[in-house]
């Protein structure tokens, strides 16, 4: 991949939800790095446990901001009744599924920060895909 030494990191606060009237906070952390970008790195971190990390596709993100995205172990909709503050996002694994309740104003900030560093539709042009083959083919 092509070395950068720009990234975008965003801290946010979003909730885990528990049940229909609980939830807890959750700090979340999202990262993007140009050299591989068209993913957003997400840290999640609950005080009593290890910090969990998800890979989540930028494109996927930017379409849960515009109406229903994702299948299968990553979902995004508008929180209902929430307006434009808040969207859902659904995570599932072998372990279960964690529904997070997300500020829409943080997540748009934060994408149309990625946006200016590699504008959506010319990622491709930012990877080493020599790099890449040789990686592959080194692995067998």
């Amino acid at each position: 991949m092509k070395k950068s030494l720009k990234t975008v990191e965003r801290r946010m606060t979003a909730h885990l939800v528990v049940s229909r009237d609980c939830s807890v906070p959750l700090r979340v952390r999202l990262r993007y790095e140009p050299t591989d970008p068209y993913v957003v790195r997400a840290v999640f971190c609950v005080d009593s446990e290890e910090p969990v990390e998800w890979a989540l596709g930028r494109e996927l993100l930017a379409a849960g901001l515009k109406g229903s995205a994702g299948h299968a172990d990553v979902r995004i909709w508008a929180a209902p009744g929430r307006g434009d503050q808040s969207m859902y996002i659904a995570l599932g694994s072998s372990a279960g599924t964690a529904l997070l309740e997300v500020p829409v104003r943080d997540l748009t900030s934060f994408l149309q920060s990625t946006e200016a560093l590699v504008p959506r539709g010319t990622e491709s042009g930012h990877i080493d895909w020599d790099a890449e083959l040789a990686h592959l083919l080194a692995q067998g």
